[in-house]
Formats: structure tokens, sequence, C-alpha cells
């Protein structure tokens, strides 16, 4: 008895399968500050309480992550190898908008799929971006990198602002010039599998994102010292938390500076909730006098 032909059209879930998450990000003067929560959530359960969202990319780069788990996982995984190769060729690291540009430019043809990443890209620029071309605008070789790679580095080069200078020689030829762009400082940028990339000072993303927005677009401001901005990243998860079912746990806080990204121990929020409940008998006890 042969089996029955397999249908052409996807089966239908049971039942919807219900997910969410809580991740921030955003700039102030000591760099820039994530935190995300650590509950991965399906069908109104919770799959793990101790998940990792914000995940390292290289030494001045983290990227925090929303959607479905082992699609984040796998597409931070692709960056850090492209990025690597492309350090490796050039001996420079990749400038954080050239990475959200090679991510967006990955993630791209998937648009319409089930694939479902959101990820805010979070890193420090420092050092030299070094292009060389001659005068007639021929750009460098790109090879060691893969092929997505190449494509994307040739698109950034030629969206440089470079000057560019020459100087005759025997023949009429043009000698190769070598020119340096200098630039240090936080970047953030947030990037879709739908191809989108926004660049910006703070972003929120998940379930729990318009919760945290309550308190970041009340708080955040670029004058912060490091443990005020810890202080409410790590409120404004909290927040979410409360109010958001499919985020919650512990936090998870990550700072990227000029040296680098470090992270802190990893907190329970209930620690929170009893700050946030001395604070408000704080509160009632001066009203009260």
């Amino acid at each position: 008895m042969n089996p029955p032909p397999a249908s052409p059209e996807p089966v239908p879930l049971p039942f919807p399968i219900s997910h969410g998450t809580t991740t921030l990000a955003f700039l102030f003067q000591g760099g820039v500050l994530a935190a995300a929560d650590t509950r991965s959530s399906c069908a109104g359960q919770v799959a793990c309480p101790a998940s990792l969202k914000i995940r390292p990319v290289h030494s001045h780069m983290v990227s925090t992550t929303s959607g479905t788990s082992a699609d984040c996982a796998l597409w931070v995984r692709i960056l850090s190898r492209e990025l690597r190769l492309y350090q490796l060729r050039h001996g420079r690291r990749l400038s954080i908008s050239g990475a959200a540009k090679l991510l967006s430019h990955m993630l791209h043809p998937f648009k319409g799929t089930k694939l479902c990443v959101a990820a805010i890209l979070c890193g420090w620029d420092g050092g030299e971006e070094d292009g060389r071309h001659d005068n007639g605008g021929t750009k460098t070789d790109l090879g060691g990198c893969t092929e997505t790679a190449k494509k994307i580095a040739k698109s950034l080069d030629t969206s440089l602002q470079k000057t560019q200078s020459s100087s005759p020689t025997l023949g009429g030829q043009q000698h190769l010039t070598r020119e340096k762009i200098r630039f240090s400082g936080p970047s953030l940028f947030y990037v879709c599998s739908d191809g989108t990339r926004l660049q910006g000072a703070l972003f929120s993303v998940g379930s729990g994102s318009p919760y945290a927005y309550s308190i970041l677009d009340q708080e955040v401001k670029w004058e912060l010292t490091l443990d005020e901005a810890t202080s409410i990243a790590r409120q404004a998860v909290y927040r979410a938390t409360h109010r958001d079912a499919y985020s919650g746990n512990h936090v998870d806080i990550f700072h990227i500076s000029s040296k680098g990204w470090t992270r802190r121990s990893r907190e329970d929020l209930k620690e929170e909730y009893y700050r946030e409940k001395e604070r408000r008998e704080r509160g009632m006890r001066r009203d009260v006098t």
C-alpha cells in the first residue's frame, strides 16, 4: 500500500504559538547600554527561563535578539563570521553601520517567509577606516571573504566619502593613494528580517517594548552616568516583565565602550521588585510627614 501523497500546503498548527520578549538599547555619554530579559516562551508556556538574548558579535559589538530563538542565534553567528573574515582581509573591523547594512542585505531575500529576526546592533566604532583607490575610481580586491561579504563590502566602499588625490608620473600614469578616515564613537542600529535598517539613539523590541518605552522615553538622556544608565535599563525591563506575561525571570545588561563590551552579572528581577517596593514605601512615608 502506497503512502498518501504529501500535501504541498503546510499543515496548520493546532494552536497559535504565542511568544514575546523585551530587549532594549540606548546611547549615553559612556557608550551603549543593552538589556534584555531571559524568558523564552512558546504557546503560552515558559520554554526556557534563562535564555541569552544578547549575543556578542565581536570585541566591540553585541546584538540583542528578538524573534525565533533558532533564527536569531543562526544569523548572529553568520554575521560574526562575515565580520571576522572582513577583519582578517582588511586588518580592521567593519563599522557598525556597515555591519547593519550587511545583515540587512543578507536577511532581505527571506522577506515574506517564516524567518523571524529582529536585532539591535550595539557597538563602538573606533580606529581607522583604511581605503585604497586610484583617481579613476578603481577599487581594491576583496578576496578572502565570502561572496556575500564581497558584494556588501564593495557597496560600502562606494558609499564612503573619500577625497581623491592624484599625482602625475612618467607615462601619464597615476599612482595609488591611501587615505585614512578616523572615527570613534557609539552606534546603534535596528535590523529586521524583512530588510528594515534604522539608526537611532534608543530602541526597544519585543512584546514588552511599549512598557519599556514608558520608562526609557522619560529617563534616558545623554548625560547619564554608567550607574544611572544601568538602573534605568533594569527598571525598564522590570516594568515590561511586570505587565507582559511573556517576559520575565532575569535581566542581562551589557555595556559597550571604547574598550569593548562588558557584561554585568545576571540579576533576578524580583530584586528590582523589592527595590521598587522600598521606593514606594519611602514615598508614602514622605507624603505622611
